[in-house]
């Protein structure tokens, strides 16, 4: 018979601090100081590969923004109303009329003041959206979001165990880098499932209970 899992591990949240900086630290300063400024430099747009943590600093950065009072929202691949904090993820994933609803918040955030954060898989040249649209993203900061190296997901991997309260050998990380798939949401995921494996088994976690995870 299954164990029923309790749900003892911590949850994870994705924060500003436990974002594995690598070769980003000019990145998340700025993330930082645009937060906390009340003008200037609020419209920011980052890209990156897929997995590079790009959802990871959005959420980030309207989670500190809620956590200090702000209205803030985010969302993924469409356009909300105007608010202190917006972050919109995947900027390329929205139709025309939501091309046009991102044009026309774009200039309310600007000029209100507020900050408004987008995402993409390009630089703004690149995108495949409305031509104003791409202008506008353009004009304010943009930084590229650089992937981890193998060494950077490592801490990133050790960094989310520990969060979730188990202990996380060598030899696991080292086969989970060379067997899983490269993107680190995918990495972390299986991290997660191995920790739940590891609970229902009471057992820690070792080389054969990952491949058991990654069979299944």
């Amino acid at each position: 018979m299954t164990q029923l899992l309790l749900g003892i591990a911590p949850e994870w949240v994705p924060a500003l601090d436990n974002f594995v900086v690598g070769r980003n630290v000019e990145l998340l300063a700025e993330l930082r100081h645009a937060l906390a400024a009340t003008q200037g430099g609020r419209t920011l747009y980052i890209w990156g590969e897929p997995g590079s943590g790009k959802s990871h600093l959005l959420q980030a950065l309207v989670g500190q923004a809620r956590a200090v009072g702000a209205a803030a929202v985010y969302v993924c691949a469409e356009v909300p109303e105007a608010a202190q904090v917006v972050a919109v993820d995947d900027v390329e994933k929205l139709d025309e009329a939501a091309q046009v609803a991102l044009f026309e918040l774009y200039n309310r955030q600007r000029e209100s003041g507020d900050m408004l954060l987008v995402s993409g898989t390009q630089a703004p040249a690149f995108l495949a959206v409305r031509d104003d649209l791409r202008t506008r993203l353009g004009w304010g900061l943009v930084y590229q979001v650089h992937a981890l190296n193998d060494a950077e997901k490592t801490q990133a991997l050790l960094h989310h165990a520990r969060a979730r309260g188990f202990d996380l050998p060598g030899e696991v990380t080292t086969y989970l880098l060379r067997h899983g798939r490269r993107d680190l949401p995918a990495l972390l995921a299986t991290l997660d499932a191995l920790d739940e494996h590891c609970l229902r088994l009471k057992r820690a976690a070792s080389v054969p209970l990952l491949k058991e995870v990654m069979r299944a």
